[in-house]
């Protein structure tokens, strides 16, 4: 039988719970309840590093020989010298399951290769699971809170639009900072372009081409496709903010924050990753600190427009 010690200390001392005392009580702990096989020990250390994380040289290299299948168990001293992060000792445990390795802590007397051992391994993945259902949760409310003082949290800028780092002073008379939406002039010029031709020509892919003939360019200099225009004519950034869009916003079932004043809306929690949207239930507007560039009426009017064309079935030809 090949056994693994992992011990960890945050601190260098050579008193309490040392490296080598660890070391020590794992292996009189094997020899006495392994006492029928031949055990072969290899030994991982890692002096002051924190257990807040797995960013430790010889544990990372332990996770690469257990991949390996070097060893038969991993001993340790206690829990939380594995690691005092949950998700990260959860997943730790299933690496270990993935490889047939037991897993053992002498001082609770966790040990997986007993049935109450794997019980306590399925425990452990509960408060992983909920830990990270938790951070999910945090991280929604917390987003939420900034999306209503409409404030720009980052990603791609949008077309007519550049991030711009701005400071003021709290109610405390503290120096805070925002990112904020700083209009490109030009560029806007070309999205009151768009919506015009659309309203002429009602089609986003012929207004991709008269933009392409034009020799206009789009963000980052390449062509226009329709894809990307109806991208900018659905998107509540460029309207004055009202009543009326509000309503229309929320009739799409679009949580909406803020005060309507004419300015831009900004929207967040879109998208899971880069491949999957959210359920539109789950989108969040709030009013800006950019201005609008179209009137509510002539942007809900563009609304309608797609809505109706994207109804009517495409004509051959």
């Amino acid at each position: 039988m090949k056994a693994s010690i992992y011990s960890r200390k945050s601190v260098f001392t050579g008193k309490g719970e040392s490296i080598e005392n660890q070391i020590e009580l794992c292996r009189e702990y094997m020899s006495k309840n392994y006492s029928d096989q031949k055990i072969e020990f290899l030994t991982y250390e890692d002096e002051g590093f924190s257990g807040g994380n797995i960013n430790r040289p010889n544990f990372k290299k332990l996770l690469v020989d257990a991949k390996s299948k070097k060893f038969d168990a991993l001993v340790c001293y206690r829990l939380d010298r594995i690691s005092r992060n949950v998700a990260d000792f959860s997943n730790t445990l299933e690496l270990l399951q993935k490889n047939n390795i037991s897993f053992i802590s002498i001082r609770e007397q966790f040990d997986t290769s007993t049935p109450m051992g794997k019980a306590m391994v399925y425990i452990s993945s509960v408060f992983a699971q909920l830990e990270r259902d938790t951070i999910a949760e945090r991280v929604r409310d917390n987003m939420l809170q900034l999306s209503k003082t409409g404030r720009w949290l980052g990603g791609q800028e949008p077309y007519g639009f550049i991030s711009k780092k701005v400071t003021y002073l709290d109610i405390e008379l503290k120096e805070r900072s925002l990112m904020i939406l700083s209009p490109v002039c030009k560029e806007l010029e070309t999205v009151k372009l768009i919506f015009a031709k659309y309203r002429e020509l009602q089609s986003a892919a012929q207004v991709a081409k008269y933009l392409n003939f034009a020799k206009i360019k789009g963000k980052n200099g390449g062509a226009w496709a329709s894809t990307q225009l109806k991208r900018i004519l659905k998107n509540p950034l460029y309207v004055k903010s009202s009543k009326r869009t509000d309503k229309y916003l929320k009739s799409l079932g679009i949580n909406v924050f803020g005060t309507p004043d004419g300015s831009g809306y900004l929207t967040y929690n879109k998208t899971k990753s880069i491949r999957f949207d959210r359920d539109i239930s789950e989108w969040i507007a709030s009013t800006g600190k950019h201005k609008g560039i179209k009137s509510d009426t002539d942007w809900l009017e563009v609304q309608k427009s797609i809505q109706k064309n994207k109804n009517t079935n495409p004509r051959l030809g």
